[in-house]
């Protein structure tokens, strides 16, 4: 009998019979021209008009422009930079310019204009497709960015706007003459296909740069029963911008589920949000707090319940316990918690609802729903002190979270030295809980956390428990000096109406938290400043109220 080992030297074969596969994400959506081609996309254009394609059209114009990329000059491996909304354009250019075997690189066009050109000159963009409303921006930095040769702004010819901009010429215009008939080419698998930066709110923006494996791996995860909840009837509102983590994998996870996607372009307010979900059915709604506040409210004045959606997936940071209840007592949709970062892809845990959920009271099933889930499969997590002791899950002590997986970043794009420990962990900045069924729970980020007589008090928790008065909109707690306590917390209110009663909300929130958790002062806003993905800038606030209590 031939041993294993000697069959294998004998065909010079690695461990196993299995077919080799040269990934590269563009397999996707050529299963879905296959498979799902008249599955459709719509999108909410620049102009108003609602238009609609599909994946076969996706797929042919991607290809289109892959080998439009080629003709130009893209290498494979170099970064092509967007500033672009969620429209079927930027579907087309996450598989066109991965898929040919450059990077895809999203640009967040909230940044800072000296950010914006901080990152297309550290990525080296020699092309950049924008949308039309975003040429002023990049007319008044071009001459910052020397290696920038041509820009695409993402139109038909007929709506190019007068510009200044190096080579400008329209999107259309572009992949004229491009092939459909253009064959993906075959990439290794640690080959790169995105490029997203962080928000650089201390110091300059950091990049990580995604691969081909990663994010088909990524891909799958957020398809199974653990991950995103999906159903193969949905109707996906894609609320989340698709420079925000690639777009939280949707732009993957819908051709590969045959799933029709929505895409709002710049209708994000209430009457644009809800339009869509009425017109095209919409199921599974996809965002931040920040968008949901703002629909919920408009329904509210208008008395409108949102029918068809099911489930919203909220992540970008906490959700508070008033919006899961509203979400489920005014519309009967079910919140699916999420958690993940820029260098997690960003999908690492979530809250799917599960039969044990549902046999608990309302109250006991929001509190549930306020954490940030369990991991899915292919996450690994842990907590640890300060000293990198692991803690225990028993959903009291909390720590450090850290984090590693096939799709957690690794090193930063252009740095030398690995982002995390000799064990493979990153660490993710936040101040977690685990309890012993998995559950993770985000206390605070490491540097919100408010540190008062040598305890710990949690912003994110003391925020949930205000949000959910009925006078206020949205509820900000910062930590500031404090003569005798080091920091005490403040509670910064944007009122839900013309009412600001302090005493009422601390009458409130008696008996909610812990009487040494409660703040020592409200302080009303008419908004709170917000950062390029939607989070509250709290260290804006933290250097404007740092001596508030001082006096």
């Amino acid at each position: 009998m031939v041993s294993l080992s000697s069959y294998i030297k004998k065909l010079g074969e690695k461990m196993s019979n299995m077919q080799p596969w040269k990934q590269n994400v563009a397999s996707i959506i050529d299963f879905a021209e296959k498979i799902f081609p008249d599955v459709e996309v719509v999108t909410r254009e620049l102009s108003g008009k609602i238009s609609t394609t599909n994946y076969k059209n996706i797929s042919l114009r991607a290809k289109k422009l892959g080998s439009a990329l080629e003709k130009f000059g893209i290498e494979k491996e170099q970064c092509v930079g967007s500033l672009a909304l969620n429209t079927f354009r930027n579907m087309e250019m996450y598989y066109g310019i991965s898929g040919m075997g450059a990077v895809m690189h999203t640009i967040n066009f909230r940044l800072h204009p000296e950010q914006v050109v901080y990152i297309i000159n550290h990525a080296e963009n020699r092309l950049i497709f924008l949308e039309p409303v975003f040429a002023p921006l990049l007319e008044a930095v071009q001459d910052k960015c020397p290696m920038v040769e041509k820009f695409v702004l993402l139109c038909a010819k007929e709506e190019m706007p007068e510009t200044n901009l190096k080579d400008a010429v329209s999107y259309e215009e572009f992949i004229e003459n491009g092939d459909e008939s253009y064959t993906w080419p075959e990439l290794e698998e640690d080959a790169p296909c995105g490029l997203c930066y962080t928000s650089g709110t201390t110091g300059n923006p950091k990049g990580v740069l995604y691969s081909h494996k990663s994010t088909l791996l990524h891909a799958w995860a957020g398809s199974s029963a653990n991950g995103l909840g999906l159903q193969k009837n949905d109707s996906i509102l894609m609320v989340v911008p698709m420079f925000h983590v690639m777009g939280w994998g949707l732009p993957y996870l819908a051709p590969m589920n045959g799933i029709k996607l929505v895409l709002p372009g710049m209708g994000m307010d209430g009457a644009a949000l809800t339009e869509l979900i009425e017109k095209e059915s919409v199921t599974l709604a996809f965002g931040v707090p920040t968008i949901w506040l703002g629909l919920l409210n408009y329904c509210k004045e208008n008395n409108i319940k949102l029918e068809s959606v099911k489930q919203t997936i909220i992540g970008g940071s906490a959700v508070p316990y008033s919006m899961i209840k509203q979400f489920d007592e005014e519309h009967d949709i079910n919140v699916i918690q999420g958690w993940g970062m820029t260098e997690t892809s960003p999908l690492a845990t979530a809250n799917l609802k599960t039969p044990a959920m549902e046999k608990l009271s309302k109250d006991e099933l929001y509190k549930l729903q306020t954490k940030q889930g369990k991991p899915i499969y292919g996450v690994e997590l842990k907590i640890v002190d300060d000293e990198g002791s692991v803690l225990p899950n028993d959903g009291e002590a909390f720590g450090r979270l850290l984090i590693r997986g096939p799709w957690i970043n690794k090193r930063y794009y252009k740095f030398e030295e690995d982002a995390v420990d000799a064990d493979g962990w990153f660490d993710t900045g936040d101040i977690s809980t685990i309890d012993s069924e998995g559950y993770m729970t985000i206390v605070d980020r490491a540097k919100d956390v408010i540190k008062s007589g040598g305890e710990w008090i949690s912003s994110v928790d003391l925020e949930n428990v205000a949000q959910g008065h009925p006078d206020i909109m949205q509820a900000c707690v910062i930590g500031v000096a404090h003569p005798k306590w080091d920091e005490r917390p403040l509670l910064l209110v944007v009122p839900a109406n013309d009412k600001k009663d302090k005493d009422d909300i601390f009458g409130y929130l008696d008996g909610k938290i812990a009487k040494w958790w409660k703040p020592d002062d409200i302080v009303f806003l008419e908004e709170l400043p917000l950062g390029a993905t939607g989070k509250v800038l709290k260290v804006n606030l933290r250097d404007q109220y740092k001596d508030h209590l001082m006096s």
